[in-house]
């Protein structure tokens, strides 16, 4: 008998733990600092895989997409994440390049969400990234072909078996078309869970003059 997804969902529960509490009001006057605050809070917490996140973007026609990426660094410059320029998201960020970032951390009934611009990082620094990674990760960026149609399973096997063969026999090896990209936020907000429902939402706002903060309504 299939699963019934109705039932499923009526049975599940959310944050059956004790969340955290946040003081809006005490925040930091920058969201970097509170968000490099939250992840380590998350990463304490047992948060699994809390460098995951949310990468929504827009094709040249509008229409949305979204996928879930891996968060490479942040500071100043952006919020930083990599992708080959070839593939989906890199000809969508090219066509419009503008996305969101979703990060969700149930361990704590936490959410940051960031709007903005994004930039490509320079072909030395893309490749310095990725070098700067595992040997998984160097010989799937060389594999390469991302969103590209594959004909069958047995073509992926030949040419992951003969990237992981030069990955590990060249780690400096180039991948010409993998891109560092930034997003540089305009917005971020974050979310604090509530058993009670009476959620915290904060939202930095970014001007001239510098970060400005305000609540919402959850």
């Amino acid at each position: 008998m299939e699963p019934d997804l109705h039932e499923l969902l009526r049975s599940l529960r959310v944050w059956d733990t004790e969340l955290p509490a946040f003081a809006p009001e005490d925040a930091p006057a920058d969201p970097l600092t509170l968000f490099t605050r939250w992840f380590a809070e998350a990463v304490a917490a047992g948060q699994a895989e809390p460098h995951t996140m949310t990468l929504a973007t827009a094709d040249e026609d509008g229409s949305p997409d979204v996928r879930t990426v891996m968060l490479h660094g942040a500071d100043d410059d952006g919020w930083a994440f990599a992708s080959h320029v070839t593939s989906r998201k890199g000809r969508q960020l090219a066509a419009r390049p503008y996305a969101a970032l979703g990060f969700y951390w149930p361990a704590q009934g936490r959410q940051v969400r960031l709007r903005g611009e994004v930039t490509t990082a320079s072909p030395e620094e893309s490749q310095a990234d990725l070098h700067a990674r595992s040997t998984g990760a160097l010989a799937a960026a060389l594999v390469g072909r991302q969103s590209e149609v594959l004909p069958s399973r047995a073509e992926l096997d030949r040419a992951s078996d003969a990237a992981w063969e030069r990955a590990e026999r060249i780690p400096d090896s180039p991948a010409p078309t993998w891109t560092l990209y930034r997003l540089r936020p305009d917005e971020v907000e974050f979310f604090q869970g509530d058993a009670r429902r009476r959620h915290a939402r904060l939202v930095y706002r970014r001007t001239e003059a510098g970060w400005t903060t305000g609540l919402l309504w959850p």
